[in-house]
């Protein structure tokens, strides 16, 4: 998509039609009038004019095109048309209604598809012509709800922060009143998707699979289970229905040549061998599988059983699953002759531009057991801030006013990392709930504020979580136990002058306080606190967890 300038003033009849089409919809009405075109400048969509409809079964046709998320004029809030200008409503204005019912009607119409676009959320929307004349209106309030899904590949045992934003739109389509699939690939994922990859993934067994798909469904339960009591209110009006599905249960069960011979026939090779991840795994030295090949085959079907079995238009997947978004249209607007529609996310990334995941090695997990609430607490904390704001508008449900607010304060008092602090805490009580946020903050206490009574308050699992590579030891406390004698029953420090050395430098600490004198005699609720532990630091990253017996 490119921008282009437009070097002539548009001419006053683009703007001169009745006040029922030229006006703000929640405006009052006002008599005929030549409104100056909006100085808004948006990006060119790339569907062009010509509208796109669906195909006769069996048929052909040149592949639409996606178009960048539909803009809003800021200065009225209607959609922008192709150059910025504002676009006349496609459908003949609807029968006068009372004020409240024009602004209601008014913010529904602007509402998922314009607040996502804004928020960046939303990236493309596919395919360009016929989504910008029909979702807006599909999407408003009133009607049906549509229904749309997105798919999770088990590779790994768990989620990780990259697939949170697939996971964020769908809950946003679920609070605008609409239903959602979750999908876990528990076939495709014997396969393999080789989009964005350079070599073919490790094929998993069978029973590897099964396991990792009743992780992921666990992980996803627990993140719709989180939004609908923490971030959602009754009185919000209807959140839509949330559905996990497995793709097993229908590609397991369909015959080979009935799949060949119905959606097989259908999808075009030309088509496929032009994707782009397609073409570079072709000039690469090891080539590609005819499995992965028929991966967009298998992940279009999935979008056709989904849509003539759930009523399934929208397809939703990160900004590389576009060509086999595609797929899927291609696949059902043939044999079902329905538009359906497909809109990316975008792709989150380290500071060295890898995209997050368990393949570049950096992921960050969603499940406990592989990332604590501390650990991905910390990891939104670090967040700088030319990306803060980015981040608290795609992972948080905070309204825009409030992000700006958070910004502002931000500017006059930056040391206190105050955005960085409320993405954090937005995220870690989506992934892990008020009790995950709670043990992530009492953490930090502990670890970079030696507070002593949140260490207190850590259950074992915490400080097992917090400290990972501590080594772990239990203790019987004997009369007059030292310091010293503390450090050597840990095998903490060596033994000898050395040991004793390290104690009076200043290299030993005990419940975050440095300890100099190694025949300091240990006494309960300073050296050993209330809940039977003591950690003990030698040097700057050796930890020991003292668990005393018998106190």
């Amino acid at each position: 998509m490119s921008r282009r300038r437009s070097t002539t003033q548009p001419k006053a009849r683009q703007h001169s039609r009745s006040s029922s089409r030229s006006r703000c919809p929640s405006s009052p009405p006002a008599p005929p009038r030549q409104i100056p075109p909006c100085p808004a400048r948006r990006l060119r969509c790339g569907g062009g004019s010509r509208r796109t409809s669906p195909a006769p079964p069996g048929g052909s046709r040149r592949a639409p095109r996606a178009m960048a998320a539909p803009a809003l004029c800021r200065r009225c809030g209607r959609p922008a048309g192709l150059w910025g200008l504002h676009r006349a409503p496609l459908l003949p204005p609807p029968p006068r209604r009372r004020a409240h019912e024009r602004a209601r009607r008014a913010r529904g119409a602007a509402g998922l598809l314009a607040a996502q676009c804004e928020r960046g959320l939303f990236q493309e929307v596919f395919p360009a012509q016929s989504a910008e004349e029909q979702l807006p209106a599909l999407l408003e309030p009133g009607r049906p709800p549509l229904a749309a899904y997105c798919g999770f590949d088990p590779t790994a045992d768990s989620l990780h922060v990259g697939h949170l934003l697939p996971v964020m739109a769908l809950l946003h389509f679920q609070r605008a009143g609409h239903d959602v699939i979750a999908v876990v690939g528990g076939a495709t994922a014997r396969l393999g998707d080789p989009s964005g990859r350079e070599r073919a993934r490790e094929p998993l067994p069978a029973g590897r699979v099964r396991a990792h798909a009743r992780a992921l469904r666990a992980g996803l339960e627990r993140l719709f289970g989180n939004h609908r009591e923490l971030f959602w209110e009754p009185a919000a009006g209807r959140l839509g229905r949330a559905a996990l599905l497995d793709n097993a249960r229908w590609l397991g069960r369909e015959p080979l040549l009935r799949f060949l011979g119905g959606a097989g026939g259908r999808l075009r090779m030309g088509t496929l061998l032009s994707r782009q991840s397609c073409q570079a795994r072709l000039r690469s030295a090891d080539g590609m599988s005819l499995a992965e090949f028929l991966y967009p085959a298998l992940q279009a079907y999935d979008f056709l059983h989904l849509h003539q079995h759930h009523g399934c238009r929208i397809q939703l997947g990160g900004h590389d699953q576009m060509g086999n978004i595609m797929s899927g249209y291609e696949l059902v607007t043939k044999m079902t002759g329905t538009d359906v529609f497909g809109i990316t996310v975008p792709l989150i990334t380290s500071t060295t531009g890898d995209k997050l995941g368990k393949t570049a090695g950096n992921a960050v997990w969603l499940n406990r057991d592989k990332t604590s609430p501390f650990e991905l607490y910390q990891f939104f904390v670090r967040q700088q801030d030319n990306v803060v704001e980015k981040y608290l508008k795609l992972f948080t449900f905070l309204p825009l006013e409030e992000i700006a607010h958070i910004m502002e304060m931000h500017a006059k008092e930056p040391e206190k990392w105050g955005p960085q602090k409320r993405l954090a805490a937005e995220v870690t009580k989506l992934v892990h709930g008020r009790e995950g946020l709670e043990s992530a903050k009492r953490c930090t206490k502990a670890l970079y504020y030696s507070s002593v009574e949140a260490l207190e308050d850590m259950s074992d699992q915490e400080l097992q979580e917090l400290f990972r590579q501590a080594t772990s030891a239990e203790l019987m406390l004997e009369p007059g136990m030292t310091v010293l004698d503390l450090c050597r029953k840990a095998n903490a420090i060596p033994d000898g002058p050395s040991g004793y050395r390290k104690i009076t430098d200043g290299g030993v600490s005990i419940n975050g306080h440095r300890v100099t004198n190694p025949e300091t005699v240990l006494i309960l609720g300073q050296h050993i606190l209330k809940n039977g532990v003591s950690l003990l630091r030698v040097g700057k990253k050796n930890y020991y967890i003292i668990k005393w017996l018998q106190l």
